[in-house]
């Protein structure tokens, strides 16, 4: 009797194991496009700091997205049980926030291109740049560095959102155990794939280098590639919170998604480009609009 029961117990942890195996599959692929953002804006996240603090700041914000994780898991399965009504306004206020960091980040660069070698200790604290800037110290650079580490944290937080939420979408209809082990999964495993790359990324340097003092011609070639590849990224990670806002908010705003739509269709074969723009479009607007009442309250508030 108690070997039978067992085995019926055993068999019930196999079966729910494989469903967990087929969620995360099928969740995995709904929320591919969304990792590809996340590793184009967390590549270009860490760069731009010293090559000995490179893996430490991918480690450190790998952490943090994993502690993201823990949080949104739980929160999403409580609101999806009892508040699903609240899962889509909360998704619009992330995007409405890439949206404004993005807008904030191109402002920055466009007014800040490079920070001046008699800049003072602290001036302009977030370029891209800075970390390596022979005029701040070493504690102005951790400071930098911890500030860019929370950066991109918080960005983090909001494209781990809406992995969870479609990856949740896929298995609604599934047991909560289930549930709770497929998303666990899913995010374990955005959080190595995204870091893991990411590290690999920003390391392709030294790789070049250690290849190219051996004499593989390799290497020279991959240290030519890597700064440019690094600078296509920066620009990605950029385009990515504008497309992935952008989308956010028109797939919460019925009538603009269906106008965004059929502009998009007018494209014909393009239609798919043509949507990736006019959301990027919708999200530099919305991100404008947003840092234009941001510097107005701070002025009333100056006042």
């Amino acid at each position: 009797m108690m070997a039978s029961s067992l085995l019926i117990l055993l068999d019930d942890i196999t079966s729910m194991l494989d469903d967990v195996a087929l969620l995360t599959k099928v969740a995995a692929k709904k929320t591919s496009g969304v990792m590809g953002d996340d590793l184009a804006l967390n590549a270009e996240q860490a760069s731009g700091v010293r090559v000995d603090r490179e893996l430490p700041v991918v480690w450190a914000v790998a952490k943090g997205s994993l502690l993201n994780k823990a949080i949104l898991v739980p929160v999403a399965l409580v609101i999806s049980a009892f508040a699903s009504w609240a899962v889509m306004p909360l998704m619009m206020l992330g995007g409405l926030f890439l949206c404004y960091e993005g807008v904030e980040k191109v402002l920055h660069k466009v007014l800040h291109p490079a920070l001046p070698h008699d800049a003072g200790p602290a001036a302009h604290a977030t370029a891209d740049s800075v970390v390596t800037h022979p005029a701040l110290t070493d504690a102005q650079r951790l400071a930098v560095e911890t500030d860019k580490i929370k950066g991109a944290i918080r960005t983090d937080f909001v494209l781990s959102a809406e992995i969870i939420v479609i990856a949740l979408g896929t298995m609604s209809t599934a047991p909560i155990v289930t549930q709770i082990g497929a998303l666990s999964l899913v995010s374990v495993a955005a959080t190595v794939f995204v870091y893991g790359l990411v590290a690999g990324i920003v390391k392709l340097d030294d790789l070049g280098l250690a290849l190219h003092e051996r004499g593989r011609a390799i290497g020279g070639l991959i240290l030519r590639a890597a700064p440019w590849l690094m600078k296509s990224l920066s620009i990605l990670g950029t385009a990515a919170m504008f497309t992935v806002g952008g989308g956010i908010i028109a797939h919460g705003v019925h009538g603009i998604d269906v106008v965004l739509d059929r502009w998009a269709h007018a494209a014909g074969s393009f239609a798919g480009v043509g949507k990736m723009l006019l959301d990027a479009a919708l999200g530099i607007v919305a991100g404008a609009v947003l840092v234009a009442l941001s510097l107005l309250v701070k002025k009333l508030r100056s006042r």
